[in-house]
């Protein structure tokens, strides 16, 4: 359905400009363009082939972005930041909040038992490295105003910042071939793969051992393989090797010491960076999950700890939004606890007992208000309309409806813009936008050494898709015009 308030950036107002050939002109100006500023992926029917490499899906124009609310998004984030650090020293609140959760969800139930093994030994590593990516919609009031509402804050593997680094460029050309050079000139710059290797550099220096190794622990099949090299790039030019290595491997070759020093094929490991283990299809076997806590049991700084994975669950998020909850762990820093409560849309246990019973009870009855989340990340897992309400129906009444939480559907302002994908149609499409700001904090004990805001990534997808990201094929990369 085509809303009549869908928005162009100013600049792409004009109706004329959508009725002739210039359009797609500037449609393969993009794409040239994209090739050469390294804006790649490999193509879906080769994904291990770096030889077969298309442009990774982005907007033809960048998109227009309340002013306001990027602000908003940026300050908040080292409220996350620490927010995220303090819940994951919490052992009590996470053994309580996930008690229901690990009865009857068999991947988050393993995660929680290499937890709790690693806590009963005790924890090795002295310093915290936390890479997370919080992620918005605007929504868009009665009144015509906008809010900055959070979907979910991610905590393993926040990916596409050095693809997103690269959007800006793309976006700066297409408007300066089209004579819009005022316009190009506010196009703003993005650092955010830059920020992260810094954050990765600072823990790695903090490990204290020059000769030691940053890991990339991947999975096989990596189409993100060009959004992490950037980030590889980034470390090499600091004097830091890298390596990247499977679950598999680090079972077959690595070995941890006396003193609980992971090393890999002989390389001392000073930081573990995981871009795989998010999700169960990661566990291809026993022995993942065997690497899996070899690495937590390590002295070897994880990014994320397994602690710090478990806070990105989304059982966990939703007892955060429980009155009091995120001002019981920011107690002395209330205008942080503002900050986030603000983002904050509902979001509901739908636990067995009457507060789940009269949320489900809700949903079912107006599907639409809702999306049902699993306890999973990394893009098109989210239940939506009809097929919401059939799971409902059908896990009612058992428990493992605690496998999953509800939450408050986003009504995001829309805007329109082209969707540059491989072998798509060339169109204008009602879109919606989603803004991730990228945050990284590094604790020496119980000191925050390290809190900022490294960088954004906005993406940006038909109305015609429910859920999903660029890694899953719905999403495309885009940049923010302020307005």
């Amino acid at each position: 359905m085509q809303h009549p308030e869908a928005i162009l950036p100013p600049f792409a107002a004009d109706d004329a400009l959508h009725n002739n050939g210039f359009i797609r002109q500037l449609a393969v100006v993009a794409k040239n363009t994209a090739f050469l500023c390294g804006l790649l992926r490999p193509t879906i029917e080769d994904p291990n082939n770096t030889e077969s490499t298309s442009y990774a899906p982005f907007t033809l124009f960048p998109s227009p972005v309340p002013r306001k609310l990027f602000t908003e998004a940026f300050e908040v984030q080292q409220d996350f930041n620490m927010l995220v650090d303090r819940v994951s020293q919490d052992s009590e609140f996470l053994t309580k909040a996930l008690a229901s959760t690990v009865q009857v969800d068999e991947f988050t139930a393993g995660l929680f038992s290499i937890y709790k093994q690693v806590l009963e030994e005790g924890i090795t590593q002295t310093i915290t490295l936390g890479i997370n990516r919080s992620d918005y919609m605007f929504q868009k009031g009665q009144d015509h105003s906008t809010s900055l509402k959070q979907i979910e804050i991610n905590t393993v593997a926040a990916g596409l910042a050095g693809l997103a680094e690269r959007v800006p460029d793309v976006h700066r050309h297409v408007l300066n071939f089209w004579g819009k050079s005022d316009e190009a000139a506010k196009i703003l710059t993005n650092n955010a793969a830059k920020g992260i290797a810094e954050g990765i550099a600072k823990a790695w220096q903090l490990y204290g051992s020059p000769e030691a190794a940053v890991l990339f622990l991947v999975e096989k099949d990596a189409r993100n393989i060009f959004d992490q090299r950037c980030l590889e790039m980034e470390l090499w030019g600091k004097n830091i090797r890298v390596i990247r290595r499977l679950f598999l491997d680090i079972h077959e070759r690595g070995v941890l010491d006396d003193e609980k020093i992971l090393f890999v094929d002989g390389y001392e490991i000073a930081v573990v960076y995981f871009r795989t283990g998010f999700d169960p299809m990661d566990y291809h076997n026993d022995d993942c999950w065997v690497a899996r806590l070899l690495i937590e049991r390590s002295k070897a700084i994880k990014c994320p700890d397994i602690a710090t994975h478990l806070v990105g669950t989304k059982k966990i998020q939703q007892e955060l939004a429980r009155s009091g909850m995120v001002e019981k762990f920011l107690t002395d820093c209330p205008k942080s606890a503002e900050r986030i409560r603000a983002t904050f849309v509902g979001l509901y246990s739908i636990d067995e007992g009457p507060e789940g019973d009269e949320i489900i009870k809700k949903a079912v009855e107006d599907p639409e208000a809702f999306v049902l989340k699993p306890q999973r990340e990394g893009g098109g897992n989210n239940i939506f309309g009809e097929e919401l309400k059939q799971l409902l129906g059908n896990i009612k009444d058992g428990p493992k409806r605690s496998a999953y939480i509800l939450m408050d559907k986003i009504k995001p302002q829309t805007v329109k813009n082209y969707l540059l994908r491989p072998g798509s149609a060339f169109k204008l499409s009602e879109c919606v936008v989603e803004l991730g700001v990228f945050g990284v904090y590094i604790r020496k004990c119980q000191k925050l050494v390290m809190n900022e805001s490294s960088g954004y990534l906005l993406r940006t997808k038909s109305t015609e898709s429910a859920g999903g990201g660029v890694s899953v094929g719905v999403s495309v990369l885009d940049t923010p015009y302020l307005i």
